[in-house]
């Protein structure tokens, strides 16, 4: 029997739990085609900090994204929860 990994979260490196999202780094409506695995909490924090055109120009470079000052902070905040943690995203 082949074991597979465990996926990690794209955008705060945690392990993921049961459920996982799928996020286009680039938004579908920009053309984008490829996918990463995140926890939903992640991915809501995305879409909620980052338009669909700051996404289409910078989304698919994670290091570009964490130079922002509220999400470096929501992934300081993250990175001690659970792998199943979610809560509403103000």
């Amino acid at each position: 029997m082949v074991e597979e990994p465990d996926l990690i979260c794209w955008l705060c490196e945690r392990p993921l739990g049961e459920s996982v999202q799928w996020h286009h780094p680039v938004p579908k409506a920009k053309k984008g085609k490829v996918k990463v695995p995140v926890h939903p909490i992640c991915h809501k924090t995305i879409h909620k900090l980052f338009t669909n055109a700051q996404l289409a120009r910078t989304g698919q470079d994670r290091a570009s994204l964490l130079k922002d000052d509220e999400l470096a902070k929501f992934i300081n905040w993250i990175k001690t929860k659970p792998s199943d943690f979610d809560a509403p995203v103000r």
